[in-house]
């Protein structure tokens, strides 16, 4: 038995068949149920342990239908649309799925019907049913009220009127129900009799394309995985190919024998469009990974799916030399990414700024746009850069004897270490931007420095003289000084 705190008060929130038996019920006050069966054996609630382990059934069930939703905190619910065919029949799907979740350990309860609601009122109702489409409302009629999985609240209005099955509520004028109960209770009454229908929510998107590959008996060595992987990327490009696609999101989906699933998700700044580049992707994504594939006792199922597709555009190509360096550029990036991460490769875009840290903008360079090579960078190839590739972040603050009030300065100390400047250039000012915060900060002169052994620095003043003043913590009110950045 499950017991969490409600209302300051301990409560029965799950039960297992034999506390049923003996007369428990989910709600029921702990203190009640330990009256009634004093060697009860009482677990606390952990909701977030029960999502985690929810989540990764869901993830198991993406072996029958790539739609799955959650169905409150105990449930779920499968859109097998179209699915059912791959698995015999319907009957057998449904054998399949709670045979394999029983032998997993899981009390399991399910039915198909045409409508969600109604498949979770049989599920709670007459599990392991299979209704044909437009038999729901006779199903459903002798059902409970309580099945329909409405609020408390409306199955104890329900209950007190004298309604106590699905079946004396549909009997009831729908204008009656709805002036008590809502138009919201009538709508799940139309979805419960098949009436009408809502989708579901997915809880991942369905892949563009995806193919996958079951085996008779579970596999664990990398002879049959790495060859079987290579083989449904075959068939994926195939069948992207005829669609005219590319993938720039893979996804290999590995599925063991004893419910555990492991994703590995690989992405590419160009649509893929060759197996090679694909068994290249997954060889270094699969070599990166810090914690190595687990077969445990085998995998039963490997799936390859291609989570987003773009349309390819033909283009004409040279003999020119340089014709494919853009491409190998691009595949070398997507490999570089696929064992490093796509975080870690990155792209610097000129801003339209002249604020020195926010110039430059690091962008993944699989997620740069096609137009990023247009993006116009300052040229001054006859002129030393009046700004260094390297800045500090954050800036360092410096000790400085200069002149005042805008005099460069004649020494600095950095870091413990003396430096005299023997030439300095500057100030370049740059005043804060107003209008992106409230409090834009102080105007900024920078000095490109100089010093005696012909090291060249960037430093700057935060604040002007007489004119704005930061307050500092020691009590003064004179501009800082900051390192910003190194020249090569």
């Amino acid at each position: 038995m499950v017991a969490a705190k409600r209302d300051n008060a301990l409560v029965v929130v799950a039960c297992d068949a034999c506390a049923t038996q003996g007369g428990l019920m989910p709600g029921m006050p702990l203190a009640t149920a330990r009256a009634m069966h004093p060697s009860l054996d009482v677990i606390d609630h952990d909701p977030h342990a029960d999502a985690a382990l929810l989540a990764s059934v869901a993830d198991w069930c993406d072996r029958f239908t790539p739609l799955v939703a959650f169905d409150g905190a105990d449930g779920l619910l499968l859109d097998i649309t179209g699915c059912a065919h791959l698995f015999g029949d319907e009957a057998e799907l449904l054998r399949m799925l709670t045979t394999a979740l029983t032998r997993q350990g899981f009390a399991v309860s399910a039915a198909i019907a045409g409508t969600a609601v109604a498949a979770r009122a049989l599920t709670r109702g007459a599990p392991g049913r299979i209704v044909a489409p437009g038999e729901e409302a006779a199903a459903v009629a002798p059902l409970p009220v309580a099945a329909l999985g409405v609020s408390e609240a409306i199955v104890r209005g329900l209950c007190r009127a004298g309604l106590t099955t699905i079946g004396d509520v549909l009997a009831r004028q729908p204008s009656e129900l709805a002036a008590r109960f809502g138009e919201a209770f009538i709508a799940v009454l139309r979805q419960a009799t098949g009436e009408d229908d809502a989708p579901i929510s997915p809880r991942k998107p369905a892949p563009d394309y995806v193919v996958d590959k079951r085996f008779a008996e579970p596999v664990a060595t990398t002879e049959v995985i790495l060859p079987t992987l290579l083989a449904l990327a075959r068939l994926l490009i195939a069948a992207m190919e005829r669609s005219g696609k590319g993938a720039r999101q893979l996804t290999a989906s590995f599925f063991r024998s004893d419910g555990a699933v492991r994703s590995l998700v690989v992405e590419a700044g160009q649509p893929v469009t060759r197996v090679e580049v694909v068994q290249r992707l997954f060889a270094e994504r699969l070599d990166a990974l810090a914690d190595p594939l687990d077969p445990g006792f085998g995998y039963d199922l490997i799936r390859l799916a291609a989570s987003r597709c773009v349309a390819i555009a033909e283009a004409q190509r040279g003999f020119d030399t340089t014709a494919h360096q853009a491409e190998d550029v691009a595949l070398l990036a997507d490999t570089l990414s696929a064992r490093l991460g796509a975080r870690r490769v990155v792209r610097y875009l000129p801003q339209n700024t002249h604020i020195p840290e926010r110039a430059a903008l690091a962008v993944p360079v699989q997620h740069c746009p096609p137009d990023a090579d247009d993006a116009p960078w300052p040229a001054r190839a006859d002129e030393p850069p009046l700004r260094p590739l390297r800045l500090l972040q954050p800036p360092e603050p410096i000790e400085v004897l200069a002149g005042v009030p805008d005099g460069p300065p004649a020494q600095f100390t950095w870091r413990r270490v003396l430096h005299r400047v023997a030439r300095a250039e500057g100030p370049e000012r740059i005043a804060m931007e107003w209008w992106r915060a409230a409090e834009p900060g102080l105007t900024r002169d920078y000095f490109r420095i100089e010093d005696e052994s012909g090291t060249r620095f960037w430093l700057y003043r935060d604040g002007l003289y007489g004119r704005e003043v930061m307050p500092q913590p020691d009590g003064g009110g004179q501009p800082r000084w900051y390192m910003h950045g190194l020249f090569a």
